[in-house]
């Protein structure tokens, strides 16, 4: 208001004489809608840059949760990032949304987060597994899921972490799903979590040869995995690392 009485002032004396100049708390239309303008651009742009922070920081919390789990288990920490990768460009081979292929990233990364509640003797075991250590194992993913339900932004990786030990033929846990009853984040997970598996060293056995490994995939097609995303695997497989 202050400011706006001294340009009334120095118009007046512009003019010369006694010469009244009117001012007015209302503003002209225009500057009004110039202002509202910018005040929208202002906070898309606030908006912009909170969505850029709380991607970063959901990525960093992702991955801090990965190395937690690479405290617990060296296996799992080192295969993360190439199960991810791999179910990722099913995810896209799909056609599926942007935020689902989002999900199906994190949820690849996230996969064995519940193995932090195993003790590390069952987790490192070389020998064969009591029956009694084999149930603990398969805790794991009701784990992760209670660990992640309260954090919003990952609520969409849960149902693949949840059921990616599920079997196609409905031999697998939790709950013995079925096909199609698995949902499809969870058999995209599967398929590259456990070809990430087979070529990796683990406790009890060596790593297998890509290619030994790649027949094994080919052979549990229709049992272990789904058979159409064992297709579009062995595609993805074939064109990025020349694999036959």
């Amino acid at each position: 208001v202050v400011s706006a009485l001294g340009t009334c002032l120095i118009q007046a004396k512009r003019k010369g004489g006694n010469t009244v100049s009117f001012y007015s708390l209302r503003q002209p239309q225009g500057v009004v809608e110039k202002k509202k303008k910018a005040s929208i651009y202002e906070l898309r742009g606030k908006i912009e840059k909170m969505n850029v922070l709380l991607t970063r920081d959901l990525l960093e919390m992702i991955y801090g949760f990965a190395r937690a789990i690479e405290a617990k288990d060296f296996y799992t920490g080192r295969h993360v990032e190439s199960t991810a990768r791999i179910a990722e460009e099913i995810a896209k081979s799909l056609n599926l949304p942007k935020k689902e292929v989002e999900n199906i990233k994190n949820s690849a990364v996230l996969h064995d987060l519940g193995k932090v509640g195993i003790e590390g003797r069952i987790l490192s075991k070389k020998c064969k597994l009591t029956v009694k250590e084999r149930a603990a194992i398969q805790t794991h993913p009701s784990i992760a899921a209670e660990i992640l339900r309260e954090i919003h932004a990952l609520r969409g990786a849960i149902p693949a972490i949840l059921y990616h030990h599920e079997r196609f033929d409905g031999k697998g846990y939790p709950l013995g799903l079925k096909g199609g009853e698995i949902p499809l984040s969870a058999r995209i997970v599967a398929i590259a979590d456990v070809y990430q598996a087979l070529i990796s060293d683990r406790p009890y056995r060596r790593a297998y040869s890509k290619k030994k490994a790649l027949e094994i995939m080919k052979k549990e097609s229709g049992k272990h995995f789904d058979p159409q995303i064992v297709k579009i695997f062995l595609e993805i497989i074939a064109r990025v690392n020349g694999e036959k």
